[in-house]
This record gives C-alpha cells, structure tokens and sequence, in this order.
C-alpha cells in the first residue's frame, strides 16, 4: 500500500478535497472513509437529505457508491503511483438490501489483501486480473443493512 496514498486517505481535509475534485456526488452525500488499512477498509454514508430517497431511507445509489469505496480504495492504495502503471475498472455490481437504511451505515470490506494480490498477480503476469470483493453495510446498532459484491478488474498497462 502506497504510504503516500495512505496519508492522504487518513487525512479527512486532503481526501474531502479529492472526493469534491474527482467524486462530487460522493463528496455531498458524506461518504467517508473511516480507516484503510493493509487488512480492511471501513466507509460511512450518512442518512441525511441529500442521500435519502422518498421513503425515509438511504437512497441504494448512496449506499452503492459507499460500498464500492470501500472496495476501491484498497484497490486505489495499491496502484497509487504505480510503476507500471495499473488500470482499474468495475466489471460488476451485486446488492442485497436487507433492511432500511435511516442512520449512519457503515461499509467494511475485508478483503484488501486479496485485492493487492490480484493486482500484484496482473503485474507479474501482464495479463489482467479480476477479483469480486464484498462489503457488508451495518446501521449502528450492528444489523447488516446491505451486502455488495463489486467485481474488479485489473491490467497493467506495458510500455
């Protein structure tokens, strides 16, 4: 994981700014990374106006974006500045939404490890690489609001 990256994932002014900047709609809904790490990655999505749908709930586009960020930005971490460079794309996206989403949800993804192998294994290779990473969202009481699998793909790009 890029240690440059890093500092600025856990920097909440330097990330608000690259999310207004690259995410804005990520930005204004409050999607925020909580802690990245080598292990996990935890994001938030507040229940507030600009997310919410007309049944009093998250709005799933909401909570799909806070999902794949927590997917992603493992993902982001380790092709940071990368030499050679490596292209990454959503191929796919599964959801499952279990319960009404009316508070802070929170999106972890456990698999960071696996994803920096996928990426480690198309650099080696020179082939691309997909990988389907899963995160889990939990209202703050720790009931399991919705479950995504977000399929990556992965190719470096050769000179």
């Amino acid at each position: 994981m890029s240690a440059e990256f890093y500092k600025l994932v856990n920097n909440p002014i330097k990330f608000r700014l690259f999310l207004l900047s690259k995410l804005p709609s990520a930005y204004f809904s409050g999607v925020r990374v909580k802690e990245v790490n080598e292990e996990q990655c935890v994001v938030t999505i507040p229940f507030k106006w600009f997310s919410q749908n007309p049944f009093r709930s998250t709005y799933f586009a909401c909570l799909s974006m806070a999902a794949e960020m927590s997917t992603g930005v493992p993902a982001m971490a380790n092709i940071y500045k990368r030499s050679p460079a490596v292209s990454m794309l959503v191929l796919k996206v599964n959801g499952s939404f279990l319960k009404k989403a009316t508070g802070i949800t929170t999106f972890i993804c456990n698999d960071a490890a696996a994803i920096k192998q996928c990426i480690e294994d198309s650099i080696a290779t020179g082939e691309g690489k997909s990988i389907v990473a899963k995160s889990t969202g939990r209202n703050k009481e720790g009931e399991v609001v919705a479950e995504f699998e977000v399929m990556w793909s992965f190719k470096a790009k050769m000179a």
